[in-house]
């Protein structure tokens, strides 16, 4: 037997609210959903008339669902926004290259200008190759890090009023349950506030924050959006996949705990002699950072640097493992300067035979024990002690190699290098994504 409509429209309900728990039909449940966004963003004051707002895409429900709500609420209540869709490219194949595709779709469907920036343009490595070097048990922390900032880089580059994010009511309650796991209490106020960012910042707005996340697949799907469905060929090693499959398990029993839980995160009081951290900028990449030199300048620096686990706990460790490579660049520095020298002392030997025949020196070597084979035998020894080093430090030993005296400005020319690596690759310069 058909269920009329709970709202009393006449028509028979086709679906039951997962938040509510309602049953009601398709047309009440678009406007019930589409009106509590609208609330939520009034509410919050999220935008303002004439505002240039990035929505984040990457295809998938969320950003799907965002991008098509604020193009309808636009038009419906004359927000006045000017939006565009930013996309980042992870470089994660079989993953987010299919999704890009769906992000163009969204382009041409809503209407929006599309601007997709990449973590190899950005800092030039890719998640595949990220993922080579640290394993999977690690990646998501690279991935999250780079991915904040470079949408902070696409905001500054498309001159944006704010970024709108596809966090929803799920995401949130999933980070207040992880940061509590970790006893990490001090940031509850952060992630759960509908706005965040630090003045001198673009901030970013959640206008899905109170949406649970079935209610954003059941338009999509009553809507017949196109978005991508496929997960992250690296998210099951992810610690955030344990905090949502205990949401989940609550959920069937006490369907309001999302809300209950976000509630939490948003009034539980902290000590006044805990100190929380402050939203400053990185010395390096000039972009939001709460410690002096931001953590995707560390993360980066580590890579660079063949030391992929640096900025992988605490700051203590970044230390030690930092200052045990500067010991190792030190030794084979040094070690390299000696081999200088005896290679330079070498080339200086004279071509005279210091062999004694008859009480005078011979003009020209002709035996086989003279000085010149000892010589010879001494630069095939040095080299056997250069190939020694070169093995134990993992380098390349080709026959570029040259110790000699041109070579002597090498290692100060790496170094500045190397301090300039996060300049060109966070975009201090300006503008970056």
């Amino acid at each position: 037997m058909p269920v009329p409509c709970k709202r009393g429209c006449g028509n028979n309900a086709v679906l039951k609210r997962p938040k509510t728990g309602d049953a009601i039909c398709k047309e009440c449940f678009f406007w019930a959903f589409e009106t509590e966004i609208h609330y939520t963003i009034t509410k919050g004051k999220l935008f303002n008339k004439g505002d240039s707002v990035a929505v984040a895409a990457s295809g998938g429900k969320d950003s799907t669902v965002l991008a098509h709500m604020l193009k309808t609420l636009n038009e419906r209540y004359n927000y006045g926004l000017n939006l565009m869709l930013l996309s980042i490219d992870e470089g994660i194949t079989g993953y987010r290259d299919d999704s890009l595709e769906t992000v163009k779709q969204n382009r041409d469907d809503y209407e929006m200008p599309l601007k997709i920036l990449s973590y190899k343009d950005l800092y030039g490595w890719t998640m595949d190759e990220i993922v080579a070097q640290i394993g999977r048990k690690n990646n998501c922390t690279f991935c999250g890090v780079f991915r904040r900032q470079a949408l902070d880089r696409g905001a500054a580059m498309l001159n944006v009023k704010c970024i709108a994010t596809g966090h929803n009511a799920d995401d949130i309650a999933e980070t207040v349950l992880m940061n509590v796991l970790r006893g990490d209490i001090a940031r509850l106020k952060r992630c759960t506030a509908i706005s965040t960012g630090s003045e001198g910042t673009i901030p970013r707005v959640k206008p899905l924050k109170y949406t649970y996340e079935k209610e954003i697949v059941m338009y999509a799907h009553y809507k017949k959006l196109v978005y991508f469905s496929t997960e992250c060929v690296f998210a099951p090693n992810a610690y955030r996949g344990h905090a949502r499959a205990l949401l989940k398990d609550m959920e069937k029993i006490r369907p309001s705990c999302i809300m209950d839980i976000i509630y939490s995160g948003e009034t539980m009081s902290i000590k006044e002699e805990v100190s929380l951290p402050t939203q400053r900028l990185c010395i390096r990449c000039n972009f939001v950072s709460s410690q002096e030199v931001c953590k995707a300048c560390v993360l980066l620096e580590g890579l660079n640097k063949g030391l992929p686990k640096l900025g992988i706990g605490k700051s203590s460790k970044v230390k030690k493992l930092l200052d045990e490579y500067n010991t190792r660049q030190n030794n084979l520095e040094t070690i390299v300067k000696d081999l200088e020298d005896c290679n330079i002392t070498n080339k200086k030997t004279s071509k005279t035979c210091k062999s004694i025949s008859n009480g005078f020196k011979q003009k020209e070597c002709n035996a086989t024990n003279c000085c010149t084979n000892k010589t010879e035998r001494n630069v095939e020894k040095n080299n056997e002690k250069l190939q020694t080093v070169l093995d134990k430090y993992s380098l390349e030993n080709n026959s570029q190699v040259r110790l000699n005296e041109e070579d002597s400005d090498d290692s100060e020319i790496k170094h500045q290098d190397e301090d300039d690596t996060c300049s060109s690759s966070c975009g201090r310069l300006g503008v970056g994504f």
